[in-house]
This record gives C-alpha cells, structure tokens and sequence, in this order.
C-alpha cells in the first residue's frame, strides 16, 4: 500500500474563489467541517462495496487532513483489509491546497475497483473538478462517506462532475448523486428518498 501526502504549489484553482467561499459558508459562516463518522456509516459504506455482484477488491483511499476525515479513512482501511481486500493507496490533501493535479494523478495512478473519499465538500470539489478534466476518474465507481452528502457540492462543481457518487449516512443509510441532485435513502434501502440540490448560481 503506498500513501501519498500532497503539499501546496503554484495556484491552480478550478472553481473561482467567490463561488467557492458563497458555496463553502456553513450556518455560521465557516466552512462545514466534517463530523466524525458513525460505526453505522462505515458499515453502510462496506455495504454498498459489498453488494451482490458487486465484485470489489481493490481500493483507493483519498481523504482531506483534518481530524474526522484522517479516522474515517484509517477505520475504513483497518476494516477492509481485515475483510481481506487491499488497499492500493492512501492519498491526502490539504483543504487550502493550491495544486490539484498531484493528487488526482495519485489517486489514479492505479486502476481500482472503486475510490473511497472521505473529505470536506469544498477541497473536494476542487479535487473532483480536476479528477474529471485530467484523469479516468469515475464518480460512478466512488463512495465516500456522509460529509459528502451536501447539495451544494454538485451544484459547485457542476452536474456532470459527481454524477454517480454514492455515499453513506451517519445513521447508516445511503445517498447518491444524479445531475444537480443528492438522494437520500434510509438503512431500510427502501426505493423511495428524499431529495435535496441546487442548480448552478442558486445560494444556499
């Protein structure tokens, strides 16, 4: 398993600084900080790489660098390989990082069978912008966990960007992006969700 730590660098930002700061304020006007993840949520997110026929082995791991995301990430790898699957890499990166291209060629530098991202919705959204544009990337191949779960991180990024992305909840239900969308499902896994996004330019 190889880990990879991204530094700062030139600035090469894909989202502008003004949608990203509108986009990033939280009830307080912080940005969100995610909070730390549930023993449910991390049994959801095993489940959906673990459905029948689902055929999952091998494992990206990418996280952002504070404090939730770091145990989330080392929960999931701890519990994945004590399920006897491998871990390829781990691969971090800073909130404020200038420089996305690094990361998103460690992240891809492999061929999984599927990403796990447990991060902040804004260094995420910059990472995943530059996912797209510079490598095989696929969102439909990528779960992450509940800080993910935000609808205005499509709207941020754009709608074909995360389309596909699935994720799990913090009481162990799941969610999963289409378009501007993010659906919720309950544990039950229930046909029905509650849906929530914005369009491009909408404010929170």
């Amino acid at each position: 398993m190889d880990t990879y730590h991204e530094g700062t660098g030139p600035a090469s930002p894909l989202i502008g600084p003004e949608d990203l700061a509108a986009a990033s304020l939280g009830p307080d006007g912080a940005p969100p900080r995610p909070a730390p993840h549930t023993d449910a949520e991390l049994a959801a997110l095993i489940g959906l790489l673990t459905r029948p026929k689902a055929r999952i082995a091998t494992v990206t791991v990418g996280h952002g660098r504070d404090a939730a995301s770091r145990a989330a990430a080392a929960a999931f790898t701890g519990a994945w390989q004590a399920r006897g699957g491998t871990v390829l890499a781990v691969v971090d990166w800073p909130e404020s990082a200038a420089s996305w291209l690094r990361p998103a060629r460690r992240l891809t530098a492999q061929t999984p069978d599927a990403w796990v991202i447990a991060a902040a919705p804004p260094g995420f959204a910059q990472l995943a912008r530059r996912l797209r544009h510079s490598t095989d990337w696929d969102p439909a191949r990528t779960v992450a966990f509940a800080a993910l779960q935000d609808p205005r991180l499509p709207a941020l990024t754009g709608p074909d960007v995360l389309h596909g992305l699935r994720g799990a909840t913090g009481e162990g239900g799941t969610w999963q992006i289409a378009g501007h969308w993010v659906t919720a499902f309950p544990p039950t896994a229930g046909t029905d969700g509650r849906q929530s996004g914005q369009r491009p330019g909408q404010r929170p």
